[in-house]
C-alpha cells in the first residue's frame, strides 16, 4: 500500500496564552498544499522486524525515532498490528513548520488501520494521532481547520485558497520550536483569526499575522528577506508557516508567481497550484 502525505501551512498564528503546563494555547488556521511525501507500507517478509527506509531528503534522526515507526509501534501496542516494511520518500522540508512528519505519522495510522481492517473511524485515530504530535489530528482530515488550544482542537473553518498559485521558499535556515517560543509574549487579540481571515485577501497583509515572524526574523532576517522579496515582486499576501523556517507567498497569477519563484531560486523553492 503507497499512499502520498501532505504537507500544511498556518494562515496566521496567535499565541494567546501560556498554559501552567509550560505549553502555549494557540489560534492558527491549518490549510492543506499539495507538496507531497510517498509512503509505502507492506507485511514484514517472514514476520520479521518492522523496518523503516527513508529516501529522498535527509531524515535526520535514527529510524526507531522517526514519527513513521513511532506511529507503527504505537498502532503495535494499542491494536496488536503485525511487523512490517516502511519505505519514506521525503519531498517535503523538514523542520520548517510544514507539518511533513506529522502528516507522515498520521498517515502510517490510516494505511495500517486499512491493511489490517481495524475499523477504527477517524475520531479513534484523531485520539491516536494526538500522542504523537499536536497537530497530527489534523491530516486525518486534512482539510481547513481552525486549531486551538495547542493546536490539537479543531473546527472546519470556511478559507478556501482556490485558484491562487503559491510559492514555498524554504531557506537553509534552523529554527526550534523552544526558540520561535522564547522570544514571544502571549496576547488575546481584540479579533479573532476567525473573523480576520473571513476579510478579502487583499486585507491579510496587516491582520492575519503569525506571532513568531518578530522574534524568528530577529535572529534570522534570511527569513525577512525572503518575504519582503516575495511580497516586492507580487505577493498578494506572504508569512511565514508555524514557527519557521518556511515563507511563503500567494500569487493571483501564475506568471508572476514563477517571476518570484525565480528570484529565489537560490533556496529550496516550490511552485504549487492551490
Amino acid at each position: 500500500m503507497i499512499t502520498f502525505p501532505n504537507a500544511k501551512i498556518n494562515l496566521g498564528l496567535d499565541i494567546v496564552e501560556r498554559r501552567a503546563d509550560g505549553y502555549h494555547d494557540i489560534e492558527t488556521v491549518f490549510m492543506p498544499i499539495p507538496l507531497h511525501d510517498a509512503l509505502e507500507i507492506v507485511p514484514a517478509r517472514d514476520n520479521s522486524d518492522t523496518t523503516l527506509m527513508c529516501h529522498g531528503r535527509t531524515v535526520d534522526c535514527p529510524p526507531e525515532k522517526n514519527l513513521v515507526y513511532r506511529a507503527w509501534a504505537l498502532m503495535r501496542d494499542e491494536h496488536g498490528v503485525p511487523p512490517v516494511e516502511m519505505h519514506l520518500y521525503k519531498h517535503i522540508p523538514d523542520g520548517a513548520g510544514l507539518g511533513g512528519g506529522s502528516s507522515d505519522a498520521t498517515a502510517t495510522l490510516l494505511m495500517l488501520n486499512r491493511m489490517f481492517s481495524l475499523g477504527l473511524d477517524h475520531n479513534q485515530i484523531a485520539l491516536l494521532a494526538v500522542r504523537l504530535g499536536a497537530d497530527c489530528p489534523f491530516f486525518v482530515y486534512n482539510r481547513p481547520m481552525l486549531a486551538t488550544g495547542i493546536g490539537d482542537k479543531l473546527t472546519d473553518i470556511n478559507v478556501s485558497l482556490a485558484g491562487l498559485t503559491m510559492v514555498l521558499v524554504a531557506p537553509a535556515v534552523y529554527v526550534s520550536t523552544r526558540e520561535a517560543y522564547a522570544g514571544v509574549t502571549p496576547h488575546r487579540p481584540a479579533v479573532p483569526l476567525s473573523e480576520r481571515i473571513a476579510a478579502p485577501l487583499p486585507g491579510w497583509q496587516a491582520t492575519v499575522t503569525n506571532d513568531f515572524e518578530p522574534t524568528v526574523m530577529a535572529v534570522h532576517p534570511l527569513l525577512s528577506e525572503v518575504k519582503a522579496t516575495l511580497l516586492a515582486h507580487g505577493a498578494a499576501y506572504a508569512a511565514m508557516s508555524g514557527s519557521g523556517c518556511s515563507v511563503f507567498g500567494l500569487f493571483d497569477s501564475d506568471k508572476v508567481a514563477d517571476d518570484a519563484a525565480r528570484h529565489l531560486d537560490n533556496h529550496a523553492t516550490f511552485v504549487m497550484k492551490m
